[in-house]
């Protein structure tokens, strides 16, 4: 019997941008990523700037928005895993949020 095996690289981003109302991320491999922003609700509630300061981290495992307190891995956006982040501390977050 003949068997091959299939060797699987690990997803990297290479590009982000964020649109009105999704995240869209381009992979080293060609793959394009669009994601709601209602998936991750701080990216969602950040303002344009918070959203337009990000970066990637792990060599393009993840990205990272400091002002936004948010990492998303580029693993769970393949799975179509959303923010697993509690309701109520979705809320502690959004009361102590400097207003703008």
């Amino acid at each position: 019997m003949n068997t091959s095996l299939i060797e699987i690289e690990k997803p990297f981003a290479q590009e982000v941008r964020l649109e009105e109302d999704v995240l869209v991320v381009e992979l080293r491999d060609g793959r394009v990523l669009s994601v709601p922003l209602v998936w991750y609700p701080r990216l969602f509630h950040g303002s344009p700037e918070e959203r337009q300061n990000f970066r990637l981290i792990g060599n393009g495992e993840g990205i990272h928005w400091p002002d936004l307190d948010e990492d998303i891995s580029i693993e769970h956006l393949l799975k179509g895993i959303p923010s697993r982040e509690s309701p109520a501390s979705l809320q502690r977050w959004l009361q102590n949020r400097p207003k703008r």
